[in-house]
C-alpha cells in the first residue's frame, strides 16, 4: 500500500488498479460537535467486492466498527483531511469542515491519480463555495452515511482516525476524560474544564469553552 502524507492529509490505495471504471467517492465528518480537538474527514473509493457491513460508523459497536476500518484501509482507496483547532477557530466550525472534506478528496484525488466521476457526500451541503480549492461537482445526501456504501465507509475510517487521535490527546491531557468522551461536551468533561480550566486543544470559538475562559 503506497502512502502520501502532509500535516493535513494522508492517503492510501490498494495495490489493486482501479481500471477504467467509474470512480465515486464517498465523504463524511467527524468531530464537529466536540469542544477539543480537530474535525476530520474522509473520502473513501470503494473496492470491488466491497467490504461486507457496512453502515453507518455511529450504529455499529466499537469492535464491528475498528475491523471495518481496518478492511477498508488495506483494500480500498481511501485518503483524510485534519483540520486542528487553531484552523476551526479561525474558519469557525462549518468552513474548517468543509476545508477537511476538500482536503480529503485531493487527498484521494492524487492517491489514484485520476478525478472521481461523482463524488457522495453526507449531509445537506458540499464544500462548493465554501472552501477554497473545492473544485468537482458533488451531491449532499441527508443520511447518506447509512444509505450510501461509500459515504458508511468513510463515515467509519473518519471515525476511527479521529478517535485515535482522541486518545493520543488523552495521555497528554488526561484530567479531560477525553478517553471516554472523545472531546464531546459530556459531564464529565464539563467538570474537568470547570476544574482545570480549557487547554491548546480546546475550541475558543465553541461557547462552552469560552465562558470558561471568562470565568
Amino acid at each position: 500500500m503506497n502512502f502520501v502524507c502532509d500535516m493535513s492529509i494522508l492517503s492510501g490505495t490498494p495495490e489493486d488498479d482501479f481500471g477504467a471504471e467509474e470512480i465515486i467517492f464517498g465523504v463524511d465528518e467527524a468531530g464537529r460537535g466536540p469542544l477539543a480537538g480537530p474535525v476530520v474527514a474522509s473520502a473513501v473509493a470503494l473496492c470491488k467486492p466491497r467490504p461486507a457491513g457496512l453502515d453507518d460508523s455511529k450504529k455499529l459497536k466499537a469492535k464491528r466498527r475498528g475491523e471495518l476500518d481496518l478492511v477498508i484501509r488495506q483494500r480500498c482507496a481511501w485518503a483524510v483531511g485534519v483540520v486542528d483547532v487553531n484552523d476551526i477557530d479561525r474558519l469557525n466550525i462549518l468552513g474548517a469542515t468543509m476545508l477537511a472534506m476538500t482536503l480529503a478528496v485531493q487527498g484521494l484525488r492524487d492517491a489514484l491519480g485520476r478525478e472521481p466521476h461523482s463524488i457522495l457526500i453526507d449531509g445537506n451541503m458540499t464544500p462548493a463555495g465554501r472552501a477554497e480549492g473545492w473544485r468537482w461537482d458533488a451531491t449532499a445526501i441527508v443520511g447518506g452515511d447509512a444509505i450510501e456504501p461509500c459515504i458508511s465507509a468513510a463515515s467509519i475510517v473518519a471515525k476511527e482516525w479521529r478517535d485515535r487521535i482522541m486518545l493520543e490527546a488523552a495521555a497528554a491531557h488526561p484530567q479531560y476524560g477525553w478517553d471516554r468522551n472523545k472531546g464531546y461536551g459530556t459531564r464529565d468533561h464539563m467538570a474537568a474544564l470547570q476544574e482545570h480550566g480549557p487547554c491548546p486543544l480546546h475550541r475558543r470559538s465553541f461557547a462552552p469553552v469560552s465562558q470558561m475562559i471568562l470565568l
